[in-house]
């Protein structure tokens, strides 16, 4: 169990990073124990995170879509054990495409965070993640790559580590097309924290004013503690 202290610790840390950043803090919560956590590939740190939010939120988050066909609101509830598991990538992969040889390897979390100080993501992740480029026998740069040869590796990196990018696809029931939309568990679990972080934050405030407790004292307490408390004091 992770102390309400910490995970606000943790919040606070975050409250003006970016989203590769957070999802970096939200990563070392989920495994305090690995000493290098931008090591690993995308697809098993958001399995861990996934892990995460089961242990804090619950195992389903719900989900709004807008169909793009007739804007009907699809709401549903998604079962966070239906994301694939993580597990052992084989690396590095090959790309073949005409006189196109590429060798590459997944990327990992330092690549994103990398690629997310960049104005240009994706040849971040390119010139990091391509091993070896040749057009023949000869050697490219990543630079030289032609689009599709481009496409084929992000595809490739992609099957790879389908952990790393969970798609959704929804059938709209009143106009029968599917609403597709991107998961990012790192963005919707910090959602989630921001959210409860505030609210216990508010707790502490009001049991703070009524009983004069100090901010340790009140996290120490249990969450049905904490709500008993403030139903004797008329907040709740």
């Amino acid at each position: 169990m992770i102390a309400a202290a910490d995970l606000l610790s943790v919040w606070e840390s975050g409250v003006t990073a970016g989203n590769a950043q957070r999802a970096a803090l939200l990563h070392a919560v989920a495994r305090p124990d690995v000493p290098d956590l931008l090591a690993v590939p995308v697809g098993e740190r958001d399995a861990e995170l996934f892990a995460l939010r089961r242990s804090l939120f619950g195992r389903r988050i719900p989900v709004l879509l807008a169909c793009a066909e007739c804007d009907e609101e699809l709401e549903f509830d998604f079962d966070t054990m239906a994301v694939p598991q993580g597990g052992s990538i084989a690396d590095p992969i090959t790309v073949t495409e005409g006189p196109w040889s590429v060798v590459l390897r997944v990327p990992t979390c330092g690549d994103v965070l990398a690629a997310a100080q960049s104005s240009s993501p994706r040849d971040v992740l390119l010139a990091r993640c391509v091993l070896e480029a040749k057009c023949g026998n000869d050697s490219a740069a990543v630079t030289d790559l032609p689009a599709e040869v481009v496409g084929r590796v992000v595809d490739a990196a992609a099957q790879a580590d389908p952990g790393a990018d969970i798609q959704l696809a929804v059938r709209c029931p009143e106009c029968d097309s599917t609403a597709r939309a991107e998961l990012d568990i790192s963005v919707c679990l910090w959602t989630e924290l921001d959210a409860w972080a505030r609210a216990t934050l508010l707790d502490v405030a009001k049991l703070a004013a009524s009983f004069g407790w100090t901010e340790a004292d009140i996290l120490a307490m249990s969450p049905l503690r904490r709500r008993y408390y403030l139903e004797l004091a008329g907040h709740a």
